[in-house]
């Protein structure tokens, strides 16, 4: 009689699982298409970023024609500024310099040499005078009395006139002429083998030095205000040559400042500034 109603309820109970399975199956399908769904990073929550392709710049020729202007500007700068310091440069060799510049140099160097055979000359003289004298004392006063006067010449502290030249240098129109520029001019005219010079009113000796300040050139503590009248004794060509030379001081003189340069040559030039001795405080004559 029971049976039949078990057999029953088990059939129930079968069905029922195979319902559970079956909705358990539709339940993992679907999470497993939503998973996939949600790798694919094309929800809200994970926007998909996509990588910019790469454009081809093409060239701005405004921008080229700028750059290259600027490389010439800057090109030119250096090459300006390369020949200012040649032009500047006081120095030279022997393999830059032209026929007319070896020339004067080779004239300077002769006339050094010929003023020191001749003072070598002379020294030898007194020396041997000065042996042989019997009274050696009174014959050292003899020659220094003798040089008295060439040490007073050399030094300043006499007048002095002789064949020479007078330069004369006018204010630079383009600039203030230097102190670097008169001091070659100095050192020129003592290599053309100048005995004396002055510069304006002041004596131009061994200590003499020349600089600049606000109020213009200072030369041995003295404003020498232009025009600037240089007068040298020595030999005319020689002096002329060393200040009229291409590519001299001269040169230098009208190129750069603008200035106007004559070198007139008088019967005699007169040099009647003389230079104060110094002081000397701590250094005594042996006697």
């Amino acid at each position: 009689m029971c049976r039949p109603f078990a057999d029953s309820s088990s059939k129930a109970e079968l069905m029922s699982r195979r319902k559970q399975n079956k909705d358990m199956l539709s339940r993992m399908h679907s999470q497993h298409a939503q998973d996939s769904q949600n790798d694919q990073m094309q929800t809200g929550s994970f926007p998909v970023v996509k990588r910019k392709a790469k454009g081809i710049r093409t060239p701005n020729p405004i921008r080229a024609r700028m750059t290259t202007s600027i490389l010439i500007v800057i090109l030119c700068a250096f090459l300006g500024f390369g020949y200012a310091i040649q032009l500047n440069n006081p120095t030279s060799s022997y393999e830059t310099m032209s026929e007319e510049e070896l020339t004067r140099l080779l004239s300077e160097t002769s006339t050094q040499v010929q003023s020191l055979e001749q003072r070598k000359g002379e020294l030898t003289s007194q020396l041997n005078s000065l042996k042989a004298a019997a009274n050696k004392q009174q014959e050292a006063e003899r020659i220094a009395k003798e040089n008295e006067q060439t040490s007073g010449i050399l030094s300043g502290r006499l007048p002095a006139a002789g064949e020479g030249v007078i330069i004369s240098i006018s204010q630079g129109s383009k600039d203030r002429i230097d102190a670097s520029t008169m001091f070659q001019l100095i050192e020129e005219l003592r290599n053309a083998g100048v005995e004396v010079m002055a510069i304006n009113n002041v004596r131009v000796v061994t200590s003499t030095y020349v600089s600049d300040t606000e109020d213009g050139l200072e030369c041995d503590g003295q404003i020498l205000d232009p025009p600037y009248t240089v007068k040298a004794i020595g030999d005319p060509q020689n002096l002329q040559n060393a200040v009229n030379i291409a590519g001299g001081v001269g040169s230098r003189l009208k190129v750069k400042f603008g200035a106007n340069v004559r070198v007139s040559v008088p019967d005699k030039v007169t040099i009647g500034e003389i230079h104060q001795s110094r002081q000397y405080r701590y250094a005594k004559t042996v006697e």
